[in-house]
């Protein structure tokens, strides 16, 4: 539902604020039928997607089980479809389905950070890129919600100039501060990044390691830091030491995998940097309350 609404609703407020219709849409689904999003929210369609869809661009929007909902044969279809339309873009998911569709190949292009390594993997022809949104050619791909709102500002501001980027920017009281360039950061810091740098690089440091951790002496090293006064820091702003920190970091991003992929256990041991799968399966019921293998069954 952010998805579809950063796209849609900046339009509409740019044509509000701008007193012209800058922008129409229609909001099509592959059978005509109302789209039910991840929240269970179900949202009208205006038609089906078909041979008679023609536009300037084709924003294709799709959250979890794209490979689900788009078979082999819609995907023929779709190949198709997008032939009638001079740029397509893909948000969050639609990256897939842009990739699968062969939109993607030799091109730059990115998706939500949670599936970035597996999106890589599994397209080696595309170059990934971790940011938050990307334009190549006649194609861009953003990484989920908020970077589809800073495209939508950046396409705004390209077409129609800085003033309505900054009016469109207020109406959502949103700083827009963000440039397609910019990372995809697995913790949002917010206000954190500002009042204790300190934290905020410490944190930083922890999403580079996932897999491969470092000691917390290496991470206060790099900050010119000492243990304690890491420690501290950590303690009067978080309310937890940075290894417990640290440690639930990995296993959020052990359970994301657990999850939405499909890989084995074992791997995802290894992408969450534990040295075996019974070190990481005790961890994972500890934190979780719950094993892996059962939390992926439920």
């Amino acid at each position: 539902m952010m998805s579809l609404a950063c796209v849609l609703d900046v339009m509409r407020a740019a044509n509000r604020l701008s007193r012209r219709k800058l922008f129409s849409w229609e909001l099509l689904t592959l059978n005509g039928e109302a789209a039910t999003l991840s929240c269970g929210l179900p949202i009208h369609s205006d038609g089906a997607l078909n041979a008679n869809s023609l536009g300037d661009v084709l924003i294709i929007i799709g959250g979890f089980n794209q490979d689900k909902h788009v078979d082999n044969a819609t995907l023929i279809k779709l190949r198709g479809y997008m032939r009638q339309f001079k740029v397509i873009g893909g948000i969050e998911a639609g990256s897939w389905i842009m990739a699968r569709a062969g939109k993607l190949t030799d091109k730059k292009a990115t998706t939500h950070w949670e599936d970035l390594e597996d999106f890589a993997l599994r397209f080696p022809q595309v170059n990934v890129r971790p940011d938050r949104f990307v334009i190549d050619s006649n194609v861009f791909t953003t990484g989920g919600a908020s970077p589809s709102f800073d495209f939508m500002l950046h396409l705004i501001r390209s077409r129609y100039g800085h003033h309505l980027g900054l009016e469109v920017a207020s109406a959502f009281i949103y700083d827009g501060i963000h440039t397609g360039n910019d990372a995809q950061p697995i913790v949002s810091l917010g206000a954190l990044e500002r009042t204790e740098p300190r934290i905020a690089k410490a944190i930083r440091l922890m999403e580079q390691h996932i897999d491969e951790p470092l000691s917390v002496s290496a991470i206060a090293e790099q900050l010119r830091l000492s243990v304690r006064m890491l420690e501290y820091l950590f303690k009067q702003n978080l309310q937890t030491s940075p290894g417990k920190y640290y440690l639930r970091l990995r296993l959020q991003s052990a359970r994301r995998l657990v999850l939405d992929t499909r890989l084995p256990m074992q791997a995802i041991a290894v992408r969450s940097g534990f040295s075996s799968l019974a070190a990481f399966s005790r961890q994972f019921k500890l934190y979780f309350q719950v094993s892996p293998s059962h939390c992926r069954k439920q």
